[in-house]
């Protein structure tokens, strides 16, 4: 019984072994498509590669902006047993209330996704996932970084959570920026950690860089220079652009108040408006020079022509424009430079009214300037049917029409580049695009004329030591509530160009209500004008031109 007990066991073994060999035969042969299709349905999975977004620098090259690489912690709760334990052990790993993190956890039980943080850095992320929580995944995303801070941030702007554009160059070039993702086929265990790359199915596309005509040490200087001068004479606001004449590049532009783009948490919103595009304000004295290119343009008049601005006021209609004093007869030249309002508005009244509306368009007012920043505006220009005298009055020396800081600063660099208004941009390289919108002649007068002013006239603190230099200041008062002008309220800018000899750099600046007893451009914005300015020629290294223009004629006419 022994021996046949024996035979039985060893049969039962061999005909077990036989039958799981052609099982395994079996499985091996006719199922195998089947199972493997099982397997790899519970093992590999197809994972997004995101992709970076271009890099974005100054024209040399300096990084504005960059892509740095974070993990997003997500979670799937339905595979979450126990949500207090994994909510506490991962609030303490990340920082968060345990309490928020099991609420979040609990109502999206029916859920197979919920962010638990976003742009965690990496080591962070590594350390959590590495706890084998069930049900906790991680996405590798890229986060953006301004090395510059508050200096850039109004013309590079930032993005949101998703790495879209959402301000500045990184809205208006967001698409080229932008990367397209990826997708590869990856092998993960059993808690969903990628054990292996399989292999790639659409390559990432990473975004395109941007170069920016902004040069960053003349950003600074200018941020710099601007933000000192809002702290000292206690202004709401300010803005300063320099615009390179030759190619109609902006090669600064700062605001103040400022932010800083990688701390959002607790953002004011008033001072993400770049308010050099955005905000548009009555241009005033700035515009005195336009009026009298109309009358020079007729034929009738020339810098030395003279004008009796006695006894120092002048009525038209129902309102008196009054000069600080009695000038008695001035040239056209010292009108501008001394900035007479009696002056002017006798011009005014001896010119077409359409004539001067027509100068002031072909100089862009009324239009953006298509430098590419978002949110920009035209300003306003009126077309009366029937002007008024007072209408042509004020409008000739500034008022009634709006403009931005970027348009009067494209105005004036049409008058630099010999009458040539070029399309501004914030690229750098691009060839520059340009008509005439001025006789050359004509505008180099009204640089002969700018310099005097700065020489002799309202503007000579804007007057930078070895270099020539060519502007206007101006001063107007703001608009209350119930529409009418306050004294105690002022805007006060400064355009100039430099140096006047051989225009390079065409800079304006703007202070917002100064709280200082004299609130005038001359003594508010024509020093912060000849800090930045000075230093920005010499950065550049633009060769002294020592005061070289021929002043001659208008000294002449002004004695």
């Amino acid at each position: 019984m022994s021996v046949w007990r024996l035979y039985l066991v060893v049969a039962g073994v061999l005909l077990a072994s036989a039958g799981l060999a052609g099982r395994v035969l079996y499985l091996h042969l006719v199922d195998r498509d089947f199972l493997q299709d099982q397997g790899d349905a519970r093992t590999i999975r197809m994972e997004r590669v995101n992709a970076h977004r271009g890099i974005i620098s100054d024209r040399h090259g300096t990084p504005l902006a960059i892509s740095s690489p974070v993990v997003s912690l997500w979670a799937n709760p339905s595979e979450i047993d126990d949500p207090g334990t994994v909510a506490t052990q991962l609030a303490a790993g990340l920082g968060l209330s345990a309490e928020l993190v099991t609420r979040r956890l609990v109502d999206n039980r029916d859920r197979a996704f919920v962010y638990i943080r976003r742009r965690v850095p990496p080591a962070t992320a590594g350390n959590i996932l590495a706890l084998g929580l069930p049900g906790i995944y991680g996405e590798k995303e890229y986060q953006r970084y301004y090395p510059a801070g508050e200096v850039t941030a109004h013309v590079v702007g930032f993005t949101n959570v998703d790495d879209q554009g959402q301000e500045g160059v990184e809205l208006a070039f967001d698409d080229f920026l932008a990367g397209t993702s990826g997708k590869k086929k990856v092998l993960k265990n059993l808690y969903g950690a990628i054990v292996k790359d399989i292999k790639p199915v659409v390559e990432a596309k990473p975004g395109r860089d941007l170069s920016l005509s902004i040069d960053m040490r003349l950003q600074f200087l200018a941020y710099r220079e601007l933000k000192s001068a809002i702290a000292q004479f206690g202004a709401e606001s300010g803005t300063f652009i320099i615009l390179d004449v030759l190619t109609g590049e902006v090669m600064a532009m700062v605001n103040q108040p400022s932010f800083n783009p990688n701390m959002r948490a607790n953002l004011n919103l008033a001072a993400v408006r770049n308010r050099a595009v955005t905000d548009v304000f009555e241009p005033g004295s700035t515009v005195k020079p336009l009026t009298v290119a109309v009358a020079l343009a007729s034929g009738d008049f020339t810098p030395a022509s003279r004008i009796d601005t006695s006894p120092g006021r002048f009525r038209v209609g129902k309102k008196t424009i009054r000069d600080p004093g009695n000038r008695g007869v001035m040239s056209l030249a010292d009108i501008v430079a001394h900035s007479s309002q009696v002056g002017i508005s006798k011009l005014a009244l001896e010119l077409p009214e359409y004539d001067v509306w027509a100068t002031f368009q072909a100089m862009g007012f009324g239009q953006p300037t298509g430098a590419g920043f978002p949110g920009e505006r035209g300003g306003f220009l009126p077309n009366h049917r029937r002007w008024q005298d007072i209408e042509r009055v004020t409008f000739a020396y500034g008022y009634g029409l709006t403009v931005t800081p970027l348009q009067l600063a494209s105005a004036y660099q049409t008058i630099a580049a010999g009458g040539v208004r070029r399309e501004l941009s914030i690229l750098h390289g691009r060839a520059p695009r340009g008509s005439r919108a001025m006789d050359r002649q004509i505008a180099l007068d009204l640089t002969a004329i700018l310099n005097h002013t700065v020489r002799v006239g309202t503007a000579s603190r804007a007057d930078v030591e070895a270099y020539s230099v060519a502007g206007k200041t101006g001063t107007v008062r703001k608009l209350g509530v119930e529409g009418d002008y306050k004294d105690t309220s002022h805007l006060t800018f400064f355009a100039g160009i430099a140096p006047a000899s051989r225009p390079r750099l065409v800079g304006v600046v703007m202070i917002n209500d100064p709280d200082v007893p004299e609130a005038g451009g001359g003594t508010i914005a024509a020093p912060v004008f000849s800090r930045v300015i000075g230093g920005a020629l010499r950065l550049l290294n633009v060769p002294p031109d020592e005061a070289a223009l021929e002043v001659a004629a208008l000294d002449g006419a002004a004695s």
